[in-house]
């Protein structure tokens, strides 16, 4: 897609106040979702979809947590065939939360789940397309063919769908896009949202609407450009388009790492009034994925205010929604570090943490403070002060600039206004927050949630040279946060990144312990890239941004890769993180670990 056709679209309707966007209602079972309804928070059990007793259980505690829709995967028609006795287990127990049968391949195993639980989600990638890498130039004709191969395959479900009511997620993932779009429109957010439409299409020809929309992906940057193409595809397409939009950054990973890439992703777009439902996919217990989901939707609420800029005062964003590119800013010392222009961004904090970690900042390791902004020549200047960015703009030399605090704006929204008068060759020093913490007791998870959407927003906007974190009144703590803010927006990689998916009913291993112990033996190389996959559905589509992969390939065995490609096959399981660390010494990115980092 052109620059131009970029800047023809749309996603939001004020980029600079918040204004959550109008879908249309569909029925889940009874609950209504999209609408003025509220975001929809959903979550997927783990267990083996032939072991009801299992499964019912796993779904019941969700229920109890607070989950208001949970997701079963059924990989053939026999393990769909199970959803009756599972929903009837349900059902009986008194619960009536809607089901979802999740599936990848296999287009006779919808058409069985169909009959027995509330919503379908088929992933385009896979659904009766197929996935070998494999090269091949299309021309029109044979694309049409392949499109009327698809619409033979996917209308029996559709069909099915509307007769029995059900409804439909139709869930495009980075990770398993099809040989035939990646071939015409490549690895991109365009080929993501294409793949989606055209699923779509064939509902619509069929008077099918009770269906919703998701574009999942682990970078967060990607996640969040793909989001605001298919919205602004859908506007672009007519207003009938409205359907409601399912948020989620797939295999965000697990403890704060995982929460925060999950607020950047989710909580971007929420901020923005995109997004009806959310699921928080963490490699951990699934109910510990609720109360994040809920915070995170509760800190939505607070991600705006009612005194945002509006009429004269808005801007035109200096950037493009649809494709990342960092604001121009030029370079500048602080400290003895350089910031703008291309260094890497900074991280500072005020005087008073500085002092009380000056003793032992030699020993905090890569979570040290760059600079003091008391001492930073950092001029503050609210963006609805015309007078003062004009006597700004007039000055040649880059000055280091942010938000004062106690500004009545939302962060999101002052930070963007900035950018957008601000002449481009000043560098802009991000906050997380205009109101610096003083509670020593404050809510750790409401600071990383809010912390990650508006930083993180921001970073994934190109906006950004520096960055504080004032949220939380713990040193050692914000220092932490802020690196990982910068590395989950892939800003500033400064440790091991890893992409690991959730368990479900496909995985092959013991998911959440074996993350912990690939963690414990790599998490000392810095900048190397490990996905972690419990079964193949997304793991060959990930390993094309992960240096190497752990892919489970048969019950304990395991296939290692190197990039996208397969290089070591049916390792048992206790062997194999020691092979992973032979393969990554092989490739000449292994270093032994440190001896002790001082905990900070």
């Amino acid at each position: 897609m052109t620059a131009d056709a970029h800047t023809a679209l749309q996603y939001c309707p004020d980029l600079f106040a918040y204004q959550r966007r109008k879908s249309r209602v569909i029925m889940v079972g009874d609950i209504p979702f999209g609408g003025d309804n509220p975001v929809r928070i959903q979550s997927m059990i783990t267990s083996d979809t032939r072991d009801t007793e299992a499964c019912v259980k796993e779904i019941l505690e969700l229920a109890e947590a607070g989950c208001e829709l949970v997701r079963v995967t059924a990989q053939t028609r026999k393990y769909a065939e199970n959803l009756e006795n599972i929903r009837n287990g349900v059902r009986e127990a008194g619960c009536t939360v809607p089901l979802v049968a999740d599936i990848h391949f296999k287009p006779d195993a919808a058409l069985e789940a169909a009959k027995w639980v509330e919503k379908v989600r088929v992933n385009p990638g896979n659904y009766a397309d197929k996935k070998k890498f494999e090269i091949r130039e299309y021309t029109d004709e044979q694309y049409e063919e392949e499109l009327e191969r698809i619409r033979e395959e996917f209308t029996p479900l559709v069909k099915i769908c509307k007769e029995l009511g059900r409804a439909m997620r139709i869930g495009t993932n980075h990770g398993s896009l099809s040989d035939r779009i990646m071939n015409r429109y490549g690895d991109t957010p365009l080929g993501m949202v294409e793949s989606a439409l055209e699923f779509a299409r064939i509902a619509r020809e069929n008077d099918y609407h009770n269906f919703i929309f998701s574009m999942k992906a682990s970078n967060p940057k990607v996640m969040i450009e793909a989001y605001r193409l298919l919205v602004a595809r859908l506007q672009q397409e007519g207003p009938d388009w409205n359907y409601p939009i399912h948020l989620g950054v797939t295999e965000a990973g697990d403890g704060e790492d995982g929460r925060i890439k999950s607020a950047i992703g989710i909580g971007s777009l929420l901020a923005d009034g995109v997004g009806d439902t959310i699921r928080v996919s963490l490699t951990e217990d699934p109910v510990k994925e609720i109360p994040v989901a809920n915070a995170l939707v509760k800190n939505i609420e607070q991600s705006h205010l009612p005194a945002d800029p509006t009429g004269s005062q808005r801007g035109t964003v200096p950037y493009n929604p649809f494709t990342y590119e960092r604001r121009h800013s030029k370079e500048i010392t602080v400290n003895g570090h350089k910031l703008g222009g291309n260094n890497t961004v900074r991280v500072f904090t005020s005087q008073e943490k500085w002092n009380a970690v000056a003793h032992k900042i030699e020993k905090m390791g890569d979570f040290k403070p760059e600079a003091v902004i008391e001492q930073s020549g950092c001029v503050e200047v609210c963006p609805l002060d015309e007078e003062k960015i004009c006597e700004l703009n007039s000055t040649a030399e880059p000055t280091l600039v942010t938000v004062p605090d106690g500004t009545d704006m939302a962060v999101i929204h002052a930070f963007r206004l900035l950018a957008s008068k601000l002449d481009a060759h000043h560098p802009i020093l991000l906050k997380d927050t205009f109101t610096p913490s003083t509670d020593p007791d404050a809510d750790f998870q409401t600071t990383l949630l809010t912390a990650a959407r508006n930083i993180g927003s921001l970073l994934c906007d190109g906006i950004g040279d520096a960055v504080i974190i004032q949220g939380e009144q713990a040193p050692g703590q914000s220092l932490r946060l802020a690196y990982n803010i910068l590395q989950a927006a892939g800003t500033r990689i400064f440790k091991t990144d890893y992409v690991a998916c959730p368990s479900c009913g496909r995985t092959l291993f013991n998911l959440q312990d074996t993350t912990q112990k690939i963690r414990a033996a790599t998490g000392h190389l810095k900048g190397v890239r490990i996905a972690v996959m419990g079964c193949i559905v997304n793991g060959p589509g990930e390993m094309a941004d992960a240096d190497f992969g752990y892919v489970g390939g048969a019950p304990n065995k395991i296939n290692l890769y190197v990039n996208k490609t397969p290089v070591k096959f049916n390792i048992p399981e206790a062997e194999a993180v020691d092979r992973l660390i032979d393969l990554i010494k092989e490739h000449g990115k292994w270093i032994e670990p440190p001896a002790e980092v001082a905990e900070i």
